[in-house]
């Protein structure tokens, strides 16, 4: 089989085949797609756009204005002995964990760009520093998904603490030497000037936000025709015969696919420790179509896309053994408090122009402490008559 495939007659053929029962299910449901698009237009409004385009401006000036450079020189110390990357790939990780999917992966593509770190640094940073968001795994998940704000932080602990491991793990690769050699004396850190660093910064994240939408729309609308033509129904039952049940299946299915609606098939039922166990996979995996927004990013980078997606794998694992193990130690019945109910379900809660000057108000809050901590850095490196300036 596989031989066949590496023909490329035969994967000529079955892409004209697949594309020809795309057509047939556009034509033959088309209510269907239309409700599947707006389904996905509704997302992309009320949550994607919100929640990462002041992230993908804040990432892109962070990198072009040299603050991830003078916040590398005062990283390097940390990230080099413990993921073997350079200083500046801290805030890769920083906005990875804050800002959600891509924004980690879109700020290490920048960093690779800019020349601040390896391909295999790069490759390195991409296998963890691409996570969920906090405001998506605690509201929407954890209060909105399990009605429980103390699953939504067990999501949130160990989806960090995995991404964390699988850095670690993910520092042997690339072998034992790094394909750069740094130099004693660093080079000058090259900055643009700040109109130039806001406007594009303003119209590449714009670009990159409409890229991303397009994937949601278009899965939103693949989901919905697989849902209707019985596909997601017939690849269950196959992985139901691999010994899956087949409810458990369906949603391992819609998890692979696309997260959001992996994780609303999540609601309800029993067995909470599998379900939030799962819930824990899917959040590390992300979804094929997280993985295609990313990769959209990756074309034309010369960067490995196996290692990225490898990455991914590993931290849906190894998120999914920490909350399976850590939910028999210590069962979700204990009482939590009131008010940690109240701020997560606010979260979940969140209208798009809300959604939308929090984003841009942890955004600023954000450059401005790198901003600030820079700041301080380059004062004490220019009050030290031992350097010279950069």
């Amino acid at each position: 089989m596989l031989r066949l495939l590496r023909q490329k007659k035969v994967r000529d053929a079955l892409a004209g085949l697949a594309l020809l029962t795309a057509t047939a299910a556009l034509v033959l449901s088309p209510s269907e797609t239309i409700a599947g698009a707006k389904d996905g237009l509704t997302l992309c409004f009320n949550v994607i756009v919100p929640s990462l385009f002041p992230f993908f401006v804040l990432s892109s000036l962070v990198v072009d204005l040299g603050l991830a450079a003078y916040l590398g020189r005062a990283m390097e110390g940390l990230m080099r002995p413990l993921f073997r990357v350079s200083g500046s790939c801290a805030t890769a990780v920083a906005l990875g964990f804050i800002g959600g999917y891509p924004v980690g992966a879109r700020t290490a593509l920048q960093l690779y760009e800019q020349g601040l770190c390896s391909k295999t640094e790069a490759e390195r940073l991409l296998a963890f520093c691409n996570n969920s968001g906090p405001a998506f795994i605690l509201g929407v998940v954890g209060a909105g998904i399990f009605g429980d704000s103390r699953v939504g932080l067990l999501l949130y602990l160990t989806h960090a603490l995995a991404s964390l491991i699988v850095g670690l793990l993910f520092r042997f690769y690339g072998g034992t030497r790094d394909s750069r050699t740094r130099s004693v004396h660093p080079k000058p850190i090259q900055t643009v000037t700040l109109p130039a660093a806001f406007t594009g910064a303003v119209t590449r994240s714009l670009q990159s936000t409409l890229n991303i939408c397009a994937f949601v729309v278009f899965f939103s609308v693949v989901l919905r025709l697989m849902s209707a033509f019985g596909v997601l129904a017939a690849v269950a039952h196959l992985l139901s015969l691999a010994g899956f049940e087949a409810e458990w299946a369906r949603r391992l299915v819609a998890g692979l696919l696309e997260l959001s609606s992996g994780v609303a098939s999540l609601q309800g039922g029993a067995e909470l420790t599998g379900r939030v166990s799962m819930a824990a996979f899917m959040l590390g995996w992300a979804g094929l179509s997280v993985h295609c927004q990313v990769l959209s990013f990756l074309v034309d980078s010369g960067l490995s896309a196996r290692v990225y997606l490898a990455g991914k794998l590993c931290h849906g694992l190894i998120a999914a053994a920490l909350t399976w193990l850590i939910t028999r130690l210590f069962p979700l019945s204990a009482p939590v408090a009131d008010y940690l109910v109240e701020q997560t379900e606010s979260i979940a809660a969140l209208d798009f122009s809300t959604a939308l000057a929090a984003s841009t108000l942890a955004a600023l809050t954000g450059w401005l402490i790198l901003a600030g901590l820079c700041g301080s850095l380059l004062r004490k490196r220019c009050g030290n008559p031992s350097h010279k300036g950069v």
